[in-house]
């Protein structure tokens, strides 16, 4: 008898897109076996004993041939267990040549087999199937655990497959599996909840200037650093940022979804909210950043299109704090190691805290207990291109404890600055015809023909540049702050209130 082929597509992670593989099945007659080739790690090449658990207990005749599979490229490393249903497919059409289903260019199996037959959920899929999208594939065999999480991806039809049995008699045309036409992209807009445990900014007493602080940020996506002594609200108010913060859009919690789906077991949970990342300061540099063995996203980029909050910043190893760097200025992290190197997106709004001086009262009615070398070295720990890419800076001072119980905030406080931090966005969307570019992200050029400055506004922003002696980058930083100031007013040039706001919120000069 003649040797048998059988050839179909699957898809691999890389970075945060995906890279097609052929899945080529050869059929000899030899000594009966399963070979595996092309770069496939451990992970792959058990799957040659889920096959044959899989076959047998779904009553499938496992061919007794020599079994020879070939993942190309092959000399892209395969990590992956997503390629069984693929390999399983390739042997059940290279032993039927006239199966009346068989697959085509057009078509890519992604799944992982158990030993019973189940097809189980994988890492990654949103990546996969837009890579596979973006290359002409139209239909994708998928686990109907990863089903939620797929129909987020439009213009596309998907097979969700639960067994391999089910596989089998639909590729015998024994009983067709349904197909599922993604559309447009099923998407619910996101419904902000408020559970009891979301904190609110009316939530937090006083404290006015960081509040607003927060509402620039979040109209404009502006990083900002609170200064001051302990237990005055700091970590309070970066947690309630969340809370103004307008609902993910379609395409943004198709990247969100994404990214998590890549570092966590959240194969089939959609990310309808926005992230809040909140590293300890222990957290190892690979865990921030990403990497590790098999090049993961870090919490810099699990913090996408959401709020990343470095508490004490300070106590943050200097390494982490200088990787920084990049996202903060590009948007992005790229993860370079000797075998690989990796690009993931990294678009957040930074939340850093810090005390004056490593007991915290330095410059408050407390006595501080530092010495002045050891305020200088906490202070020094902050390097100058870090927290020259900040852009709002703010001092949170204490309250009068009076006011902790008895205080009551506004009826409509939340609601108003939500309202107002929505129509900023709005304004942002229709002037750049982006619906992700905001005045925080401005290059020189959009500055040059966006900011519309007022000549009186120019004239304050050049003096008070030579008498505070600011640098270029701060120059430009504080127009675009005054962009967002002038968006929450409606305004459609920066006037000079709205630029003397935006200088209240300068990085302060070193206190020692």
């Amino acid at each position: 008898m003649a040797d048998m082929h059988g050839k179909v597509q699957s898809l691999i992670n890389v970075g945060a897109g995906g890279l097609i593989v052929d899945i080529e099945c050869h059929l000899s007659n030899s000594l009966p076996g399963i070979v595996i080739v092309g770069s496939a790690t451990k992970s792959v090449d058990e799957s040659k004993e889920r096959l044959r658990g899989a076959f047998s207990t779904n009553q499938l005749q496992m061919p007794r041939k020599r079994i020879t599979i070939n993942l190309a490229p092959a000399d892209v490393p395969k990590d992956e267990s997503g390629f069984d249903l693929g390999i399983a497919a390739a042997i059940l059409l290279a032993s039927n040549p006239h199966i009346p289903g068989g697959a085509n260019i057009k078509t890519a199996f992604i799944g992982e087999l158990g030993l019973d037959g189940s097809v189980r959920a994988v890492r990654g899929i949103i990546g996969k199937l837009l890579a596979g999208r973006d290359k002409a594939i139209e239909t994708f065999f998928i686990p109907s655990q990863n089903l939620e999480q797929a129909q987020l991806v439009p213009g596309i039809s998907l097979i969700p497959v639960n067994s391999l049995r089910e596989l089998y008699d639909h590729l015998t045309a024994t009983k067709l599996l349904k197909k599922i036409p993604t559309g447009s992209g099923t998407y619910k807009p996101a419904v902000q909840k408020v559970s009891s445990e979301q904190i609110l900014i009316s939530d937090v007493v006083g404290q006015p200037h960081a509040k607003r602080a927060l509402e620039i940020a979040a109209a404009g996506g502006h990083n900002v650093f609170f200064n001051g002594p302990p237990g005055t609200g700091k970590s309070m108010l970066a947690r309630a940022l969340p809370s103004i913060l307008p609902p993910l859009t379609h395409e943004e919690m198709l990247e969100v979804t994404h990214m998590h789906s890549l570092a966590s077991h959240a194969y089939d949970t959609v990310i309808s909210a926005r992230p809040f990342r909140a590293p300890h300061h222990s957290a190892s540099h690979v865990a921030v950043i990403g990497g590790g063995h098999s090049l993961r996203p870090g919490e810099i980029s699990l913090s996408h299109r959401g709020v990343l909050f470095f508490d004490e910043l300070p106590e943050f190893g200097r390494m982490t704090l200088e990787a920084l760097r990049q996202p903060l200025e590009d948007r992005k992290i790229t993860v370079a190691r000797a075998k690989d190197s990796v690009e993931y997106p990294a678009n957040f709004i930074l939340i850093a805290t810090a005390n004056p001086c490593p007991c915290g009262y330095f410059g408050t009615t407390k006595p501080c207990t530092c010495q002045a070398y050891q305020i200088q070295r906490y202070q020094q720990k902050l390097s100058g291109p870090i927290m020259d890419r900040i852009d709002l800076f703010a001092n949170v001072g204490d309250v009068e404890h009076s006011k902790l119980i008895t205080h009551k905030a506004s009826e409509n406080e939340d609601t108003d600055i939500q309202e107002r931090v929505l129509r900023a966005r709005t304004i942002q969307k229709d002037r750049y015809q982006t619906p992700t570019l905001l005045n925080s992200n401005m290059s020189n050029k959009h500055i040059k023909q966006f900011a519309e400055l007022r000549p009186e506004a120019k004239a304050l922003l050049d003096t008070a540049a030579e008498r505070l002696n600011i640098s270029a980058r701060s120059y430009m930083r504080t127009i675009k702050i005054a962009r967002t100031i002038a968006d929450l007013d409606d305004s459609k040039q920066i006037h000079t209130e709205h630029l003397s706001e935006a200088l209240q919120y300068r990085q302060p000069a070193r206190t020692i």
